[in-house]
Parts: structure tokens; sequence; C-alpha cells
């Protein structure tokens, strides 16, 4: 009966090595996929950064080109009252006009084609964003599932425990 409790200790306690060491690994094959994961959030977090500083850069700029669509419309308005005034330079303002109506066009097609690259960079964001909440809910179901593993893990070192102190018991118990 003692040379089986000896084997039985031998055997439980090798089964714990063996579970410890698979625990391990798993623990293992865990942080390798959470810095996989970090490393991707973090990549899309520096391009989100970029996109930000770019619709940034490209608001300062329409800023600029409204101020000067807003200086190129005084200078219209103050170049026709100039025509008025002045018979003798009637066809010199009517280029100058013209000149400055197909610089405004510009301008708007200018600001056209901003529009258009502002609503992709938002587009791309809205992507981004989606594809960030994805990997939220990834990362949020991963750590609910290590968390249920930590917690099996405890409940079989618990029973560990109570068995262990069982053989003990049984050990240091008179023996008749």
């Amino acid at each position: 009966m003692k040379n089986f409790q000896q084997n039985l200790l031998i055997i439980v306690a090798l089964s714990l090595c063996g579970l410890c060491v698979y625990q391990w690994y798993g623990q293992t094959v865990q942080r390798n996929e959470i810095q996989t994961l970090e490393k991707m959030v973090y990549e899309k977090s520096a391009a989100i950064q970029s996109y930000t500083n770019s619709i940034k850069t490209m608001d300062q700029q329409i800023t600029r080109m409204d101020a000067t669509i807003t200086e190129f419309k005084a200078a219209a308005k103050t170049n026709a009252d100039f025509v008025l005034s002045q018979k003798r330079e009637i066809n010199r303002l009517q280029i100058a006009s013209e000149t400055f109506t197909n610089q405004i066009t510009e301008y708007k097609q200018a600001v056209a084609t901003l529009e258009a690259k502002l609503k992709e960079t938002y587009d791309g964001i809205q992507k981004q964003n989606a594809a960030m909440k994805d990997l939220v809910a990834q990362r949020d179901e991963f750590v609910k599932k290590y968390n249920e593993e930590v917690k099996d893990r405890n409940e079989v070192v618990n029973k560990y425990n109570e068995l262990a102190g069982q053989v003990e018991r049984m050990q240091t118990a008179p023996k008749k």
C-alpha cells in the first residue's frame, strides 16, 4: 500500500509538471499573439496620426485658398468699380477680369480636388476605425478566453492541493 501511494504521488507530481509545462507553452504562444496584436495597433495608430496630420495640412491649405479667393473677389469688385470710372481702361480691365475668373475657376477646381481627397481620407479613417473596433473586439475575446483558461488552471491547482492535503493526512494518520 505504501509503495502504491509513493507511485501515485510520483505520477501526480509528474502530471503536475507536465501541466505546468503545457500552461507555460500556452502562455508563451498567447504572449506572442498579444505582441503581434499590439504591434498592429501601434502601426494603425501611427497611420491614423499620419492621416490626421494630412487632414490638418489640407485644412490649412483650404483656409489659405479661401482667403485667396476672397482677395480675388474683392479685387474683381474693385476692378468693376474702376471700369465704370475709367472708360479708357475698359479693354485692359476686361482682360484682367477674365484672368481673375480663370484663376477663381482653377481655385474652385483645386478646392473640389482637395474636398475629394479629404473625403477619401475620411473614408480611410472610417475604415481604420472599423478595423480598430474589430481588433479591440478580438483582443477582448482573447482576454476573455485567457481569463477562462486561468480560472480552469486555478481550479486544477486547487484540486491538486486538496488531493495533496488528503495524501499528507493519510501519511500522517496513525496506522492500524
